[in-house]
């Protein structure tokens, strides 16, 4: 008798595909974020978008942009909810000053990758990334395309 372990729920709120496609990424970090109530409780609900999040530094503190939180009417009817605010995120001084660092080079930047769950905390996957040329994004379609083309044929040979 076999017994079918349960899938656990994905604790992933929301990721940023485009940056994947747009980015060749070096080097990622985890991040905390300071949020108020009524943004917690729109990430339970998975009303968050991270298409076009980025980070950004200033006076040794790093900040979200542009990380689109929707507000739910019933949680925020007593604030203003300011859905694309700044965001700040908990990094430590070491983190931030190899970001600072890298950013500097360049053509690199920073941005957001995910927002996820860690236990009841809301953590944010930000990455330090170069820009891809347009042949890179076609060479990186055609072998994803190659890869689920073999995986085909090899699953109707199976068969």
């Amino acid at each position: 008798m076999t017994q079918k372990k349960s899938k656990q729920p994905s604790n992933t709120i929301a990721s940023n595909k485009r940056a994947r496609h747009d980015y060749h990424i070096q080097d990622t970090f985890e991040a905390g974020l300071a949020l108020t109530g009524w943004e917690v409780k729109s990430l339970r609900a998975g009303k968050a978008q991270l298409t076009d999040a980025h980070v950004f530094l200033k006076n040794g503190e790093a900040w979200l942009l542009n990380a689109h939180i929707t507000p739910l009417n019933t949680a925020s009817t007593h604030v203003v909810a300011e859905p694309t605010r700044m965001r700040k995120l908990l990094l430590h001084k070491k983190e931030i000053g190899k970001i600072h660092g890298k950013m500097n080079q360049a053509g690199q930047t920073c941005v957001a990758l995910r927002l996820y769950w860690k236990d009841n905390l809301v953590k944010c996957e930000i990455a330090l990334v170069k820009g891809k040329k347009e042949y890179d994004k076609r060479a990186t379609e055609k072998e994803r395309d190659w890869t689920r083309q073999k995986a085909r044929v090899v699953r109707d040979h199976v068969k």
